[in-house]
This record gives structure tokens, sequence and C-alpha cells, in this order.
């Protein structure tokens, strides 16, 4: 399942990204959303985890999370079809 993480700390990295949501189930990708011109992070983010259990468990547990200051929200990913 595809996840979508906003409002992220414009200074966290996506290996700390993905060590947040490794504890809930393996992590088959991760992304930070860069600017294309400066490459600094656009402050939202993409994680797919492989089995939906898990990835409901991570969005339950993480949605409203405060972050360096920022209340993360985290929902399942529009599927764009």
């Amino acid at each position: 399942m595809k996840i979508l993480i906003r409002n992220l700390p414009r200074t966290l990295s996506e290996a700390a990204l993905k060590e947040l949501f490794e504890v809930y189930g393996e992590v088959q990708s991760c992304t930070l959303v860069l600017d294309k011109k400066s490459s600094a992070s656009k402050g939202f983010g993409f994680v797919e985890i492989a089995k939906v259990g898990e990835a409901k468990v991570a969005i339950q547990a993480l949605n409203g999370k405060e972050i360096n200051g920022n209340k993360i929200r985290v929902k399942k990913a529009d599927s764009g079809k």
C-alpha cells in the first residue's frame, strides 16, 4: 500500500522517514518529493509498505505525530486512476 505523508519538516531526510515507518513493516520504497531547482524537500513524501495490515497500522500510529514541531498527516495515497 502506498502512503502519503504531508507536513514533514523540510530538514527530515529520506532515511529518517524510512526509519519512522520500518517499525510497522517492511518498507518497499520511500521517496521524499524534492524541489527541482533547489533539491530541498517540499515537505511531503511517499512510503510503500507491502502488507496492507501493516500499512494501516502505520497510518493510524503516525497520523498526527509531531516531528520537529510539525504534526505530520499520514493517509493512503490516491492511486491516481
